[in-house]
């Protein structure tokens, strides 16, 4: 297989190692006794570590290769799920409790978001390492299209397998990560480099040249996550529907939104080759466009089409930043350019839950008027940004 496809499966793996505990980790926190503050510092918690460690395992993946910093995000994924789900089945046999039983499985989310975030910025890497310039689009859409499928089918497996048993989707999610890491080290080979550098880059110089573009990565997440984290509140109240009628409709839009994005990415990205910032400069005002509808949609069929067009707009924005950052770093900073994207999107996960739940308080609208001129904001950044050859 080509380096993309067997990164493809890597980064599909990992991300749908992930999302299978996004059913759970609710249900599983009040089996366990938890309250919803804890529950939710499970997840911010994750994202926080993120956030602080991208950039760092991006530049050390300069020095030290990517396979090996690549294999260090996926078995650090692995060990630390694999620990979560130990400590939880003390909890729920009554082993452990209370203070002990949170802290320690605290402990292993902030870790496994700490070695988790290897994970992605050491991808991007990898593919700006083996695209050309004129590719590098293409290459980062085939990121956003492994990372769209494992958030659409990661959900839909946590939820087949949670009947069985509430821990046995983090127990599956552990076991694919650690096939994920066999995969990885027996057929992904290093790529060739360029340049290579015999200390890691400073961050400074590089996040000098790209200001507007981390800003514009930061911003389109963050009306994306603050958009999801609201929804299915939205939706409810909207269209007036009880638990289980909401758990449908939401599932299906969310089902849409993924799957338009990831056509978007994985087809018409990679076919048209247009250049990075016109991606973005198109991409942008879609999301925004489906963003405002949502204020004003008041029927399911309405709502859908929305959410279509944000995924639409996002699957046309993402790949299109990821691709002008890696344009604007030189060869041998590929790595901590591909970490200081992952950690602005990270810190807009950090930031948007709490954002967007608090929005929807003042009025359910606002999350998504916010994120709709949010958006415009960054059509003008997107103007201001310029391609500059890496050198």
């Amino acid at each position: 297989m080509r380096p993309l496809t067997l990164l493809f499966v890597a980064l599909f793996n990992s991300i749908l190692g992930l999302s299978v505990l996004f059913p759970v980790l609710g249900p599983l926190g009040r089996v366990l006794g938890l309250r919803e503050l804890e529950v939710g510092l499970f997840t911010t918690g994750y994202a926080t570590t993120q956030f602080l460690m991208s950039a760092y395992w991006g530049k050390t993946s300069e020095v030290r290769g990517r396979k090996p910093i690549l294999l260090v995000g996926i078995l650090g994924f692995a060990v630390t799920f694999l620990a979560f789900a130990v400590i939880a089945d003390l909890g729920r046999r009554g082993v452990l409790a209370g203070a002990a039983l949170f802290v320690p499985l605290l402990a292993t989310r902030l870790l496994g978001g700490a070695l988790s975030s290897a994970t992605l910025p050491t991808v991007q890497a990898y593919v700006a390492d083996v695209t050309g310039r004129a590719d590098r689009a293409s290459g980062m859409a085939v990121v956003g299209a492994a990372f769209g499928l494992g958030i659409v089918f990661g959900p839909a497996i946590g939820a087949l397998l949670a009947p069985v048993d509430l821990l046995l989707p983090v127990y599956v999610s552990a076991g694919v990560a650690f096939l994920n890491a066999l995969f990885v080290f027996l057929k992904l080979p290093e790529p060739p480099r360029k340049l290579t550098r015999e200390a890691p880059p400073p961050l400074g110089p590089v996040a000098a040249r790209l200001p507007e573009l981390l800003l514009i990565s930061f911003a389109s997440t963050l009306s994306s996550v603050a958009m999801e984290q609201t929804v299915s509140f939205y939706f409810q109240d909207r269209l007036e529907l009880d638990a289980m009628g909401t758990t449908r409709v939401v599932g299906l839009s969310l089902f849409v939104y993924g799957v338009v994005a990831v056509l978007v990415q994985g087809g018409f990205v990679r076919r048209v080759r247009w250049p990075p910032l016109q991606l973005v400069r198109i991409g942008v005002p879609l999301a925004a466009v489906g963003l405002a509808g949502l204020t004003v949609a008041h029927s399911l069929g309405a709502l859908i089409v929305c959410m279509a067009l944000q995924g639409l707009g996002q699957g046309l924005t993402l790949p299109g930043v990821t691709a002008a950052i890696s344009l604007k770093a030189r060869d041998d900073e590929q790595g901590a350019a591909a970490g200081l994207t992952s950690s602005s999107q990270a810190l807009a996960r950090v930031i948007g839950p709490v954002l967007g739940t608090g929005l929807y308080e003042l009025r359910p609208e606002l999350p998504y008027a916010f994120g709709a001129g949010l958006m415009l904001v960054v059509v003008v950044f997107s103007w201001v940004a310029r391609p500059e050859p890496s050198t």
